[in-house]
């Protein structure tokens, strides 16, 4: 094989792998180690670091959102480091990078419904370019401190964060992955966009009755 052939085929497996990855829900993993609730089954019902913190345990909370953007950033660090040895080029990156974030939100071991993606895209922030990620989540910590709504401060944080990427290194294949994730990211939350103009959207920290694990 050829080396254009040979970086396709990295590339295929790289996504693949990364989709992989990115399928491990960890709030549900956290959950059940820590002897808590499936976060599916309390709350937004959504498997993800904002709804453990809902079910009133801290440290789940920060272990899931860490492990969350550990796996988006590992899957697209490990894309970048091996480009040159296996031959994947920004789109493959680029690709990897959307590969990790569809399968936290379409997960294979979960019937496909999965979490909305929010630290792990942060995390692949960090792995593209370090100041986007610290901009992201600076973005999103400010909201969330001044209006409480994680919802909100998610969605606020997505739709900047291409701006901010293409504001300072322009429109590449990387940005095609930014706007993409983003975009589904508003997507995904459209539900909360229904309760916040509703009034209904819980603020952070506000907990919500858990039902029992069975």
């Amino acid at each position: 094989m050829n080396a254009t052939t040979n970086g396709w085929l990295a590339t295929g497996i790289a996504v693949l792998l990364a989709y992989l990855l990115g399928s491990i829900p960890f709030a549900i993993v956290v959950s059940r180690v820590a002897g808590l609730a499936d976060p599916r089954s309390f709350g937004s019902g959504n498997p993800g670091a904002t709804n453990v913190l809902r079910g009133g345990n801290r440290n789940a909370a920060v272990a899931t959102l860490l492990l969350d953007a550990l796996k988006g950033w590992l899957a697209v660090w490990l894309a970048i480091e091996w480009s040159f040895r296996f031959g994947i080029d920004d789109t493959g990156v680029a690709a990897v990078a959307v590969a990790v974030f569809v399968g936290h939100c379409y997960p294979l071991f979960f019937g496909f419904k999965g979490g909305k993606g929010v630290a792990t895209a942060v995390g692949i922030l960090f792995a593209l370019q370090w100041w986007l990620g610290l901009a992201t989540a600076t973005t999103w910590l400010v909201i969330v401190f001044f209006l409480r709504y994680s919802s909100l401060a998610a969605m606020v944080a997505a739709v900047f964060a291409p701006f901010y990427y293409a504001l300072l290194v322009g429109f590449d294949a990387y940005a095609a992955a930014i706007a993409i994730t983003s975009t589904m990211i508003v997507y995904r939350h459209r539900r909360n966009i229904a309760n916040l103009l509703a009034g209904k959207e819980p603020r952070v920290g506000a907990r919500t009755a858990v039902r029992p694990r069975s």
